[in-house]
């Protein structure tokens, strides 16, 4: 049994790579930008925005809560094979991450196709229900996939090392911490700050927030490695 308090700092360090990943904010602060450029309503875009974060946490908890349940029937507990994949899944979207996260030159362009990046573009700018932003918030979680697999599946592996009291504790204290990047702006946005700071803010750190991303992500895999893998052999 893996120790509690190891087991809720990787998940919490994990969750924290998960927020630092900045689709969801981009398609958040579009959604708002276009909603005050058309000159809808305060509690409007309130309720548009309140909608995507909403989304994306059931995404996320959905998400993680399949991987956990999968985890739990189909992968064996404290193998250590499992724990050299899961380490080497979180090293190598590190290495994806400092690489390939943003394109090169000004602004915060995202690693995602150009064609699917429109898509998203027209769709953020064509919701006008909640339920359209809702959904909205579900595909930005779908979308950084590739990405969020990695702190989804090593914080899925350790909560089924957990005592049952505390897995449900732990998985939505993963889907918290992960909303927190979204809660900020979310928060940021309902008080007024304007969209154009946040953005300005957001384009002077995106560097730091892809290297503590990568970084995070190649420590987080080196640790569980030498931990679970190293430390379960000697």
């Amino acid at each position: 049994m893996i120790d509690l308090y190891i087991a809720f700092a990787i998940i919490g360090l994990a969750a924290l790579i998960h927020a630092s990943f900045q689709l969801g904010v981009s398609m958040l602060t579009l959604l708002s930008g276009h909603s005050l450029s058309i000159k809808r309503s305060e509690l409007r875009i309130f309720r548009l925005t309140t909608s995507f974060v909403m989304g994306a946490g059931t995404m996320t908890l959905l998400l993680l809560a399949i991987t956990v349940l999968t985890f739990r029937y189909l992968i064996p507990v404290h193998n250590p094979l499992i724990w050299s994949i899961v380490s080497g899944l979180l090293i190598g979207i590190g290495f994806a991450v400092l690489f390939t996260y943003y394109r090169a030159g000004r602004g915060t362009m995202l690693w995602i196709p150009r064609g699917f990046a429109d898509f998203l573009t027209r769709r953020t700018k064509a919701t006008r229900r909640s339920a359209e932003s809702f959904s909205l918030g579900l595909t930005s979680v779908i979308s950084e996939l590739l990405f969020i697999a990695a702190p989804l599946v090593v914080s899925a592996y350790v909560i089924i090392h957990l005592p049952a009291a505390w897995q449900l504790v732990a998985i939505l204290g993963y889907v918290a911490i992960s909303l927190s990047s979204l809660l900020i702006v979310w928060g940021l946005l309902g008080y007024g700050r304007k969209i154009s700071r946040i953005q300005r803010w957001r384009e002077q750190n995106k560097t730091f927030l892809q290297y503590i991303s990568a970084i995070s992500l190649v420590t987080l895999g080196a640790f569980t490695y030498v931990n679970e893998v190293i430390g379960g052999l000697i």
